[in-house]
């Protein structure tokens, strides 16, 4: 079976770390994902999708990451249900963080980003980060003779 999302999106508040009574670090945070798709002439729609980190992920995204920042997260979807404060059931949906990476610009990330451990390194291991500013590997000769032109919607054939 197959159980993995991927999103990519800025977080709606500072992570907190927390600790479970057993001595586990884990932090739940919402991150605002705009939707890919906009009908014409509306607006794009946001989802808020919550997302838990365990152990080192965890401290990982507490210590780098603060409200407003871009983020992506690959994991897996996970449901739970509780009880609230007026005793109904209730179920929870949200993505377990396996990995998180900086996906906004230099200036959001601050330099930290580029001298950051890796989640699930052991402590103290800096893991060299490829610089944002870095250009595309060039998959051409920069001439736009390597292309073709897009056929519009009245040139395919179904």
């Amino acid at each position: 079976m197959l159980n993995i999302a991927a999103i990519m999106g800025r977080l709606t508040a500072d992570p907190e770390l927390r600790t479970t009574a057993s001595g586990v670090s884990v932090t739940s945070f919402t991150l605002a994902v705009d939707r890919s798709y906009a009908p014409r002439g509306e607006e794009r729609q946001t989802d808020f999708i919550n997302v838990v980190a365990w152990r080192s992920t965890a401290e990982f995204i507490c210590k780098y990451f603060t409200k407003g920042q871009m983020m992506a997260v690959t994991g897996s979807i996970q449901t739970r249900n509780y009880e609230d404060r007026q005793g109904n059931r209730r179920t929870a949906v949200e993505i377990v963080a396996n990995d998180v990476s900086f996906t906004g610009s230099k200036r959001e990330t601050g330099s930290a980003a580029q001298t950051a451990p890796v989640a699930g390194a052991p402590s103290g291991t800096p893991a060299p980060r490829p610089a944002f500013n870095e250009p595309a590997p060039a998959f051409s000769n920069g001439s736009d003779d390597d292309f073709t032109d897009m056929l519009g919607d009245d040139d395919l054939p179904f």
